[in-house]
């Protein structure tokens, strides 16, 4: 869909008019789903959140300045239904990053699936165990790449604190992470 094609969705959701959803939901839906569960865990959860925040769009599509990118004014939103729904949560992960990473993949060779196993059970293990506001931290920044001004906004909390909480997610996963995934420093 062109950037056209979206204002005309925009501008239909705008008279009402549900269709223009439908044009929405094939652009975002995939990459909404992976934010959100980059902070949940849970893929049910995640399509949950995300089928709610394309009918908050819908309902509250008056509000949208339609000069600015839809993208990030979507995606925020269900960063934040995400981390509602998280700190609600009090079950694991189970199985959805095997569903997510089937719905993901593009072909891969067998190595590379094997490869890419591994590093993604040691990122998934990582950002498990950092807090819900680290991991909010790392996938506004490093998944909607957001800047700090603007997640700071978003988070509604100072940006010395969205700051730290990057510095100290960052921390973290290094602790974290084992040695071949990080990146080697020279000296």
């Amino acid at each position: 869909m062109s950037g056209t094609d979206e204002q005309a969705a925009i501008a239909q959701l705008k008279r009402g008019e549900i269709a223009g959803l439908s044009l929405l939901v094939m652009r975002y839906e995939d990459q909404a789903v992976r934010a959100a569960y980059l902070v949940c865990h849970d893929l049910t959860v995640a399509e949950d959140v995300v089928q709610d925040a394309f009918l908050r769009a819908y309902e509250k599509i008056a509000q949208f300045d339609q000069s600015r990118p839809f993208a990030p004014w979507f995606l925020r939103s269900v960063v934040n239904a995400a981390l509602r729904a998280a700190t609600r949560q009090s079950r694991q992960v189970d199985d959805a990053d095997d569903r997510l990473a089937a719905s993901i993949s593009h072909d891969p060779q067998p190595d590379d699936l094997l490869a890419a196993a591994e590093t993604k059970e040691a990122v998934w293990a990582a950002l498990d165990r950092l807090s819900l506001q680290q991991r909010a931290a790392v996938v506004l920044r490093y998944y909607l790449d957001l800047s700090e001004a603007e997640m700071a906004t978003q988070l509604a909390v100072p940006p010395g604190t969205v700051e730290r909480r990057r510095h100290d997610a960052r921390l973290h996963l290094r602790q974290l992470l084992p040695a071949w995934l990080q990146p080697t420093v020279k000296e």
